[in-house]
């Protein structure tokens, strides 16, 4: 397999390659869905490896000869959030396997985070002690991101690590193969905050931060957050019904 190093971790290469290879047998499931993520110890590391799925025929040949795999993107970006001061696991290492033709298994390794919670515990609980300072908080991290012209694609609610730290919050992006790097226009911006929630009263809050940061009212920003928010809710949904109605079984 073709191997990328972080160099601060390569005395641990015998290691974590013995953890890619044995993936399958050993480490401890942390997530399994479409990719899977196991967590390991290394010498009293603690490590997270992502194992992407075997992509699709035109991905094998995209992937192959085009495109940067999704192992791949995720090492570079967190590496350049590191360099930017944005909180990120640790990238560690990335590996990918191709034959002559085609391209077949890829892994992310990283250091494992201890978090407390993520942004998705805002939305499902209103009564979460300090729920407002850590969602202003959150807010002050995303405009960090927009003013070191970072745009994360896959700002969704399951993907920001919180932890508090003595009366302030430290945040960790996730899951990071989908991002773009450029300054942001304003549609942008706001357009950047729709995934997070449905919920009116914290793009309320998370409008009112982000308002003060750029120096807007924020009836203005609130309007315009509001408004991605809401469509992108309105086509999620609509997705979610044509998908239950394809269904087997569904008349």
């Amino acid at each position: 397999m073709k191997a990328k190093w972080n160099q601060a971790y390569e005395s641990q290469k015998e290691r974590i390659l013995q953890c890619v290879e044995n993936f399958h047998s050993e480490g401890e499931i942390l997530y399994d869905g479409r990719n899977m993520i196991k967590t390991f110890e290394v010498n009293g590391i603690k490590i997270n490896i992502k194992s992407f799925r075997i992509p699709n025929l035109v991905n094998k040949i995209a992937y192959r000869f085009f495109r940067k795999s999704k192992a791949e993107r995720s090492f570079i970006y967190a590496s350049i959030l590191k360099e930017k001061g944005i909180g990120t696991p640790d990238p560690i290492a990335y590996f990918e396997e191709t034959s002559a033709l085609a391209f077949k298994r890829s892994f992310y390794v990283s250091q494992q985070v201890d978090y407390d919670l993520t942004f998705r515990e805002l939305v499902d609980d209103p009564d979460l002690p300090e729920h407002e300072e850590i969602l202003r908080a959150f807010t002050r991290f995303t405009y960090s991101l927009h003013e070191n012209d970072i745009l994360f694609l896959d700002h969704s609610p399951g993907n920001t690590l919180v932890r508090r730290n003595n009366g302030d919050y430290d945040f960790y992006l996730v899951d990071l193969n989908r991002m773009v790097f450029k300054e942001l226009t304003d549609t942008e911006r706001y357009l950047n905050f729709s995934r997070l929630t449905p919920k009116r009263e914290m793009v309320e809050v998370m409008a009112d931060e982000y308002a003060k940061l750029i120096e807007r009212p924020s009836s203005e920003v609130f309007a315009k957050m509001w408004f991605f928010t809401d469509r992108f809710q309105k086509k999620y949904w609509k997705k979610q019904k044509i998908k239950s109605l394809l269904k087997p079984g569904k008349s």
